[in-house]
């Protein structure tokens, strides 16, 4: 039977075992990199960068890991912590205009104007969603994470679907295909 998240953190904390570690990071890598690609509007490059600096975070900081939450939730309030410092140092651009000419690509094409449509949000809605639709954590989790209440958090999915929904199903402009 395989540790528990519980165990591994115990053996790190207690030994710098460090294989145990990397099976934390091999458990939950794929959680982070996903949130921080919905939190870096799809910029893969970026959201790996980020996804390093959390594990590197994670490590050094894993004795403030309480156990009163999973460890899945503490490494995604620290994924979204190191976002947001970096997003407020430096605001990005937003992702490029899908080619109109690739009908072919119109999966693609969606999935860009989704990630245009989300970096447009505030940096609290688009957090917001990603954690409460991308990692399906609770309202409870989510606002932790945000360190805002339950009530504000459910005001910024509130604001940030009816954003994307207003720009996402805005007509197209004449003339497009």
């Amino acid at each position: 039977m395989a540790p528990s998240d519980t165990e591994l953190v115990a053996r790190v904390l207690a030994g710098d075992d460090r294989r145990a570690f990397a099976e934390l990071v091999r458990r939950h890598q794929s959680m982070v990199r996903g949130l921080l690609r919905r939190l870096c509007a799809g910029d893969a490059a970026r959201a790996d960068d980020l996804a390093q600096e959390t594990f590197l975070r994670a490590y050094q900081k894993l004795g403030t890991w309480r156990g009163g939450a999973r460890l899945s939730t503490w490494l995604c309030a620290v994924a979204y912590h190191g976002w947001l410092s970096q997003a407020r140092r430096a605001p990005q651009p937003l992702p490029p205009e899908p080619d109109p000419v690739r009908p072919a690509a119109e999966a693609a094409d969606d999935r860009s104007d989704l990630l245009r449509a989300l970096a447009s949000l505030r940096e609290e809605e688009r957090a917001a969603l990603a954690l409460a639709y991308g990692e399906e954590l609770t309202h409870e989790e989510a606002a932790e994470i945000l360190r805002c209440p339950v009530g504000t958090l459910k005001t910024h999915i509130l604001r940030g679907k009816e954003k994307l929904r207003k720009l996402l199903l805005a007509p197209l402009p004449e003339g497009s295909p």
